[in-house]
């Protein structure tokens, strides 16, 4: 089983609600998969009537208007450092929303577990989406990959009623790996094709002569792997590289001296229009991520219409399905498995055909607004939704049936 889990049962009612939402940097933003959810996810809500509340940090943002889409913005410092941006800035969110009248607090990373602290002491309810395995990241240094793993440890203890997971996988290991119950809500996407596809001819490209991977360049999502494989591909397509570090980094600038003229780094891009007309005239998504859960990425990528190939790993086969291609993480396979999809372009038209209708079936905006509403009001109302809505149903605390149906609902 793929799809994120279906909220239906303990409806408390259809209370209007006042919901703060931190830890990301701000909406609109497009550097990352959470602010765009964000941009998706609360607007929604306020348009049905709840008071939404996002926190934004002021330096992103040179204008700073006072609402987006129906949602109060509020704008607090940080110290813009790769270590210490996001911390500060949800550290003061997490004393300023105590002096605000919320009914939830919707917090997003992990990392923010021990700032949950704040607001939880004095009796507010708060929900957090716990993102990915930050803890195993080769992005971070040994203090940081430690601080996230003490995060993940206790986040079922300071958000006892709270912890979302974004795919069953994920579930699966913060049950077995750390003792903690958590409701799952994937991310969503939109279904949109291409409208302006002369928008190429600024990047000197047309319409399917290229691969494209838009991600991060950081060791996790793999752009090395996939800049050697693509180097001994039988390809004359180009493989177009949209994103950056968005920090001093030598893995990328390593990456960028690579002399295969096949091979084009557009740095980041924060048109949303742009990224949509190259992922939708893309012949090929090569997605690398290796750590995460439900991939914003990789739904987006679903979304657009692209014959995806995507690193063979259990959040990624949850998500993809059979709706794209996979390759091990190895050079010489992914490198085969390009030449096929150029030998086959009948294959590759055929996953650009099915692949929105994942997105119908299990990864809409609308249906994952659903789920966090209805988390919302059960929370609310003082009802655990992790103990109503997981998965991994059982009596309360007895970890070896939650452990063994977790296992089988991670295989369904």
């Amino acid at each position: 089983m793929s799809e994120s889990v279906e909220l239906s049962a303990g409806r408390p009612g259809n209370r209007k609600l006042r919901i703060a939402m931190f830890g990301t940097r701000g909406i609109p933003h497009t550097n990352g998969g959470l602010e765009t959810f964000f941009m998706e996810f609360a607007p929604r809500l306020a348009a049905r009537g709840h008071e939404v509340i996002g926190y934004c940090r002021r330096s992103h943002f040179k204008d700073r208007p006072p609402s987006y889409k129906g949602v109060r913005l509020v704008y607090l410092p940080s110290i813009e450092t790769k270590e210490l941006g996001t911390p500060v800035h949800s550290l003061l969110c997490a004393f300023d929303v105590l002096f605000r009248r919320v009914d939830v607090i919707f917090v997003v990373n992990v990392a923010h577990a021990f700032h949950c602290l704040i607001p939880r002491l004095f009796g507010k309810k708060v929900a957090i989406n716990v993102d990915g395995l930050d803890w195993k990241r080769g992005k971070w240094g040994s203090f940081g990959r430690k601080y996230f793993y003490w995060n993940a440890k206790y986040v079922g203890r300071i958000c006892s009623k709270g912890v979302i997971t974004d795919a069953r996988e994920m579930q699966r290991v913060y049950w077995q790996e750390l003792g903690t119950p958590s409701t799952c809500i994937a991310y969503g996407a939109n279904v949109e094709t291409s409208s302006r596809p002369e928008i190429l001819k600024q990047y000197g490209l047309e319409p399917f002569q290229y691969y494209l991977i838009a991600s991060r360049l950081v060791p996790e999502n793999n752009p090395d792997l996939i800049v050697n494989a693509f180097q001994q591909a039988r390809t004359d397509r180009l493989l177009v590289i949209a994103g950056a570090a968005h920090y001093r980094s030598e893995f990328s600038e390593r990456l960028k001296r690579s002399k295969d003229p096949r091979v084009r780094f557009l740095g980041h891009i924060d048109n949303v229009e742009h990224i949509k007309e190259l992922h939708c005239n893309a012949y090929g998504y090569i997605h690398g991520h290796s750590m995460g859960g439900t991939n914003p990425a990789l739904l987006k990528a679903l979304g657009y219409g692209n014959c995806i190939l995507a690193l063979r790993t259990p959040f990624n086969s949850e998500v993809l399905g059979d709706y794209g291609a996979f390759f091990d993480h190895d050079v010489r396979d992914l490198a085969e498995k390009i030449t096929q999809i150029e030998d086959h372009p009948e294959v590759a038209a055929e996953f650009r055909r099915r692949a929105p209708d994942r997105i119908r079936q299990a990864y809409t905006w609308e249906k994952i607004t659903d789920q966090y509403e209805e988390l919302f009001q059960q929370l609310a109302a003082g009802e655990d939704p992790t103990r109503i809505h997981s998965t991994v149903r059982c009596l309360a605390g007895d970890k070896s049936e939650h452990s063994s149906v977790a296992a089988r609902t991670a295989t369904e």
